[in-house]
């Protein structure tokens, strides 16, 4: 008998779902709103919706499913609850996997985790990390992200926090505050913003010419500028591969992973990033830690559902 997951990932405007079979392919995906009125009290039941109306397009019965996984944006404990809700969807603390599970009103598994863990998951089930058990994921969008994996099993932490590999604090001279109400986090020079940030500082420094004058600002622009040879531009790239290189540096000495790998936004540069970022790691790291991989992720935005499957079919 054939068996199926489904995965979820909560996004604030979108929520993602997937049907896999137990080979880990997915079979069929799409999206519906984040309907975030009134608290967000009809997300889970239009999941569940969701989900059954799939099995009954699809001829799946119970017994077939194994499980649905659900990632969201907060932090999930490792048994499922949410710990501080989820701000962006106007969830309060509340256990996310039984309520859920109550919702579909299934004998099925259900498990939850936090997006950024369970994206870190799907790269290591098919993704960028496939074939290694031990892997920090690291996502560099508008923020900076982490998902850290050991022996084949999220890293949760007492809080549901582990893995915030953003607000490692790397530079004790940032006056500006980070999202997170720190100062010199890891984020604000690493991420999307934080790389744009780096270049509006330097050419403020001085009139040396770029290409970046005169136009639009952005990660994608300056990594753009550095392929095209720009001087100003690779010493923007130089200043984020540094703090990022360090930023991992410190992470690899705690969890010693097999391998790095790196998505969102900035990861469109493509490898041109490594060459940035694996000289101050190297500099950095922990002897046995230097010849870590670092590998580019493949899933993209399909990351988060695969990794919510895997969490009930691994």
């Amino acid at each position: 008998m054939s068996k199926y997951a489904f995965g979820v990932d909560v996004g604030g405007t979108t929520v993602k779902l997937g049907l896999f079979n137990d080979k880990g392919q997915v079979l069929d995906k799409w999206e519906i709103p984040t309907v975030k009125d009134n608290g967000g009290e009809k997300v889970l039941p239009d999941i569940a919706a969701s989900i059954k109306n799939k099995m009954q397009e699809k001829n799946i019965s119970v017994e077939e499913l194994v499980g649905v996984g659900i990632g969201a944006p907060g932090a999930v404990d490792a048994d499922g609850y949410m710990v501080n809700g989820a701000v962006n969807i106007g969830w309060g603390a509340f256990d996310l996997a039984e309520t859920l599970k109550k919702e579909l009103d299934l004998p099925v598994t259900v498990k939850a985790g936090n997006d950024a863990n369970v994206a870190a998951l799907g790269e290591m089930w098919q993704g960028g990390g496939k074939g290694y058990s031990n892997l920090v994921a690291v996502t560099l969008g508008t923020g900076v992200g982490g998902g850290i994996i050991i022996d084949g099993r999220i890293l949760t932490g007492t809080n549901g926090a582990g893995g915030e590999i953003g607000h490692i604090h790397i530079e004790d001279a940032e006056t500006e505050t980070c999202g997170c109400k720190n100062k010199g986090c890891l984020e604000q020079y690493a991420s999307a913003t934080g790389i744009t940030r780096l270049a509006n500082r330097r050419l403020a420094k001085d009139d040396a010419p770029s290409m970046l004058r005169g136009g639009e600002i952005s990660a994608k622009t300056v990594f753009d500028a550095v392929k095209a040879g720009d001087k100003v531009a690779i010493e923007i790239a130089e200043q984020f591969g540094e703090y990022l290189g360090k930023g991992l540096a410190a992470v690899a000495s705690v969890v010693d992973p097999q391998i790095f790998v790196i998505g969102g936004g900035v990861s469109k540069a493509g490898d041109i990033l490594f060459k940035y970022i694996e000289p101050s790691y190297k500099r950095c790291a922990f002897g046995p830690c230097k010849q870590t991989k670092f590998a580019l992720a493949k899933l993209g935005n399909d990351a988060g559902i695969y990794g919510a499957a895997a969490l009930v079919l691994k």
